[in-house]
C-alpha cells in the first residue's frame, strides 16, 4: 500500500509529492524457516532464527547491485538486506576487535563496504561479501561519525565530531586532507555529525552551530545556510543528510521528527514526517539515503525501523 505524504510546500517553488512505499521493521521475511520444527520454534520464542532484529537503525545506503545496508549500533552490526534475491546477511566485525557503535555505512565503486565505528574510533573495511579487509584511521580518529565516497576519485569525506573536522582520505587509508576547526566562523564546526557529495560539493551537517556548510571537494568554503530555532526552515538537531537526483538536500530533523528538504542555495521546498509511530510518521529519526531513483530511506531510531519513501515531482 503507498501512503501519499501532505507537504508543506513554499509556492514560488515546484511542487513534490512524496510516497510512503513501506517499512523495514523486520529480517523475518528473509529468514523463514525451512521445515515445521524450525517453524514452530520461531514461534515459541519469538526469533527470526537466531538473526537480530533491526533494534536502533542510526545510518543507511545502498550498493550498486540494490542491496539496503543499515548501521545499527543497538545490534553492533550491519544489516543488509538484499530484496531481489530474498537475502539477509548480518555483517559484524572481525573477532578480537567487535564493533561497539556503527554510526553510519557507506560502499565504494566496487561495492566494497566502509563501516564507521564511533566508539573503537575506527572505519572498518569488508569486501561485497562481507569479508574483514582492514581498517582506516586507527590511532587518528576522536569520534568517527559520518562518511560518503567520490567513486570517481576513490576519496573517503568523514566527519570526526570530537575533533570537530572533516578528515579526507584515500581509499587506501592515506590521510590527503583536514578540514575545518572548532568554531562558529565560517569554515569552522561545532560537533559536525554527517555529510554527502552533491554536484561537485560537500555538504556537512555542523550539528551544534545548527547549519550546513558547503565546501569544495578541495576543502575551500563555500557558503551556509540555517540556524536554530522552533519554526519551519530552522534547524535543532540535524542528523543526516541526503541529496536527490536534482541536487536537492534532504535533511533530518531528530528534534522536529521530519525530513526538511532544502534546494542546493539553501531554501526550503517543503518537508514530510511528523511525531508518531504510523507510517510516515518518526521517532528520533537521525540518518537517510537517497538511490538515484529517488527512493528515500530513513532510519527511524526510536521506532526500530527504516521507512521507505519514493519522491515524485509534479508538474504544475
Amino acid at each position: 500500500m503507498r501512503l501519499l505524504l501532505l507537504l508543506a510546500v513554499l509556492p514560488c517553488f515546484a511542487t513534490n509529492r512524496v510516497e510512503y512505499l513501506r517499512t523495514i521493521p523486520t529480517v523475518r521475511e528473509f529468514t523463514k524457516p525451512k521445515n515445521i520444527f524450525a517453524k514452530v520454534f520461531q514461534w515459541v520464542v519469538g526469533e527470526a532464527e537466531g538473526r537480530p532484529e533491526i533494534m536502533r537503525p542510526f545510518a543507511t545506503t545502498h550498493d550498486s547491485t540494490g542491496r539496503l545496508l543499515i548501521a545499527d549500533p543497538g545490534q553492533r552490526g550491519v544489516h543488509i538486506f538484499d530484496f531481489e534475491k530474498k537475502k539477509y546477511q548480518f555483517l559484524k566485525a572481525p573477532r578480537g576487535n567487535p564493533f561497539a557503535s556503527p554510526m553510519d555505512v557507506v560502499c565504494d565503486g566496487s561495492d566494497n563496504i566502509y563501516v564507521s565505528d564511533s566508539a573503537r574510533a575506527q572505519v572498518f573495511v569488508f569486501d561485497t561479501k562481507g569479508r574483514y579487509q582492514r581498517t582506516i584511521g586507527a590511532g587518528r580518529f576522536k569520534r568517527p561519525t559520518g562518511m560518503a565516497i567520490d567513486t570517481q576519485a576513490r576519496r573517503l569525506y568523514l566527519t570526526d565530531t570530537l575533533r570537530h573536522q572533516v578528515l579526507v582520505f584515500g581509499l587506501d587509508g592515506s590521510l590527503i586532507r583536514e578540514i575545518g576547526r572548532r568554531g562558529a566562523g565560517t569554515g569552522e564546526f561545532n560537533f559536525p555529525m554527517a555529510l554527502t557529495l552533491s554536484q561537485g560539493r560537500i555538504y556537512v551537517v555542523d550539528a551544534m552551530n545548527f547549519r550546513i556548510q558547503a565546501f569544495t571537494p578541495e576543502g575551500r568554503y563555500l557558503s551556509s545556510f540555517g540556524k536554530a530555532g522552533n519554526q519551519t526552515g530552522t534547524l535543532n538537531r540535524p542528523k543526516g543528510i541526503a541529496a536527490d537526483s536534482n541536487g536537492n538536500l534532504y535533511i533530518v530533523d531528530a528534534l522536529f521528527e521530519t525530513v526538511q528538504v532544502f534546494d542546493p542555495e539553501g531554501r526550503l521546498l517543503y518537508y514530510f514526517g511528523s511525531t508518531g509511530t504510523r507510517p510516515g510518521n518518526f521517532q528520533l529519526p537521525t540518518g537517510i539515503s537517497i538511490t538515484n531513483r529517488n527512493v528515500i530511506y530513513v532510519a527511524d531510531s526510536y521506532n526500530q525501523r527504516v521507512q521507505v519513501f519514493l519522491s515524485k515531482k509534479v508538474q504544475q
